[in-house]
């Protein structure tokens, strides 16, 4: 019997979409408003998905505490209240989009995961703007 638990957490970035290779016309036409000079920020809300067959040992499929520290510090704590375009090198020189967020966080958690158990991130940039990646 497959089971999925989730966790939510939540952190606050900066960042600006940006294609340093366009002018900065073309970047204002397509990016608008989340190309400003002077950078955006977002609540990020996240959801982490981790599905598997139930433990009979411990009748867990992940022990819920060691996701959430492993969510605490490979996303949280590098993420949180910085400037993702400056402050972090996954973004040095990748668009910090949400579907390139999004990829970043699930490659950075897939690492941690036991490979027999499959992992979903669903990242809300906005209330009502969110993407979800599972590794495909």
């Amino acid at each position: 019997m497959r089971v999925t638990i989730n966790r939510k957490a939540h952190f606050n970035a900066a960042h600006r979409l940006h294609n340093p290779a366009w002018s900065e016309e073309k970047n204002q036409a397509v990016f608008g408003k989340c190309n400003n000079p002077n950078y955006h920020g977002h609540n990020y809300e996240l959801i982490v998905a981790v599905t598997g067959e139930i433990d009979p040992d411990t009748g867990y499929v992940m022990d819920v505490k060691i996701l959430k520290d492993l969510i605490k510090q490979e996303i949280e704590i590098p993420f949180d209240h910085k400037n993702l375009n400056l402050d972090t090198e996954e973004f040095k020189s990748l668009n910090p989009t949400a579907e390139n967020i999004v990829v970043v966080i699930w490659n950075k958690l897939r690492k941690h995961i036991n490979q027999s158990l499959d992992l979903k991130v669903t990242l809300y940039e906005t209330p009502r703007n969110f993407v979800e990646y599972s590794g495909a």
